[in-house]
């Protein structure tokens, strides 16, 4: 497994490293301090998970992170950040990213984070899970455990990828179907669910515990 840490703070990067050593067998880390750096990186090596930082020199924040989603369009990509305002995530979320890791998180917390989120899940910190968003204020914890039995094992699929943060195009590559394809199946869980986009998908099944 390659896995790229984009973070211009050096220190993090090796503690990271240290840290995250017994995360899988045959485990391969490349660094870079930059979006640029990355981006460069990217084009000679294939990464399976992007660990970035948002506060970085040049292009940073959400910028960053649909840069970096749009050029390493197959890596799983995790925001691991300072950042606390629950806003942000949604917004990190909303943008691509299959998790939110706060730094000061443990190194138990960030393992079973990263292993989540590479059984296909996706990590939220406690506190973003415990709002509701707007359009879930009449949605109980129960009625989207019910709806979930309503999808198909193929829109199951979808949404699994969809969270991700893989654009649709990547989607329909992985399940050999069409764009549009992906597109109604996603419409249909969002109906399902009672959502109205991925970001609200995401929240909605880890509030109930539901990693697909």
């Amino acid at each position: 497994m390659n896995v790229l840490l984009v973070d211009d703070h050096e220190l993090f990067r090796s503690g990271l490293k240290f840290l995250l050593a017994d995360l899988v067998e045959n485990i391969s880390f490349f660094e870079a301090p930059s979006c640029a750096v990355a981006i460069e990186l990217a084009a000679k090596s294939k990464f399976d998970i992007v660990l970035l930082d948002l506060h970085l020199p040049g292009v940073s924040g959400l910028d960053a992170l649909a840069l970096l989603r749009e050029r390493i369009e197959e890596a799983i990509i995790v925001v691991v950040s300072a950042e606390e305002d629950r806003g942000v995530i949604h917004q990190i979320i909303e943008a691509g990213a299959a998790g939110y890791i706060p730094k000061a998180s443990s190194h138990a917390i960030m393992m079973a984070a990263l292993r989540l989120v590479l059984a296909g899940g996706v990590y939220l910190p406690a506190h973003t899970i415990a709002a509701k968003l707007p359009s879930q204020e009449s949605s109980t914890e129960n009625s989207h455990q019910t709806a979930i039995k309503n999808l198909t094992e193929r829109q199951i699929a979808t949404l699994r990828i969809a969270m991700q943060g893989k654009a649709n195009k990547v989607i329909a590559r992985e399940l050999n179907i069409s764009e549009a394809t992906v597109k109604a199946h996603l419409s249909s869980v969002f109906r399902v669910l009672g959502v109205r986009n991925r970001t609200e998908a995401v929240f909605a099944a880890a509030k109930i515990g539901l990693y697909l």
